[in-house]
């Protein structure tokens, strides 16, 4: 087994280009549905970043950030199945316009355990902004209100996805062959 492969060696599913693309249709879309409103992103570490980044430069509103940390696979390919909080956000949320931004919304068990967390906030309302869906692995009844892209069950890196800390520097969605995982 090799430890990590160059993007030459990895299939392409999401262009940086098509990525693009779609982040911009989010953004005018939360734009739209906010029109003179704050938000507040809550970005998921780490794999969101790249999409918050992105998002948030899309969205033409008063917007501010926090982060929350969970964690459930580890340096595993597939869930744990238990998540737990590692970093809280920074800031109150009562009363604020919150979209919880995920890189991938999969089983559902995470984003089902950050909304519990979210509501004890008491915010104005909780929306889930995620860059991918694989909805062929839910679990739990957890859905995305402004969702990217649906995709296959494949084990995906880059653009803020990683395995093991890796691939995240990714321009483009890629699927990570199992022969690499």
């Amino acid at each position: 087994m090799r430890s990590s492969a160059t993007q030459a060696e990895l299939r392409v599913l999401l262009s940086h280009e098509q990525i693009q693309k779609r982040v911009a249709e989010l953004g005018a879309q939360i734009t739209h549905d906010y029109a003179g409103q704050t938000i507040v992103f809550v970005g998921v570490l780490k794999g969101a970043s790249i999409f918050l980044s992105d998002l948030a430069r899309q969205v033409k509103l008063d917007a501010t950030f926090d982060f929350i940390s969970v964690s459930s696979y580890g340096s595993a390919v597939r869930s744990s199945g238990e998540v737990k909080l590692v970093k809280d956000v920074d800031k109150p949320l009562e009363g604020k316009n919150v979209i919880v931004v995920e890189d991938i919304l999969d089983t559902g068990l995470t984003l089902s355990f950050l909304l519990k967390q979210f509501m004890n906030h008491k915010p104005k309302s909780l929306k889930i902004a995620a860059l991918l869906d694989k909805i062929s692995r839910r679990i739990t009844e957890v859905r995305g209100d402004y969702v990217g892209f649906e995709i296959p069950d494949e084990f995906v890196v880059g653009y803020g996805l990683d395995y093991a800390e890796r691939y995240r520097n990714l321009p483009d969605v890629c699927v990570l062959p199992p022969e690499l995982q």
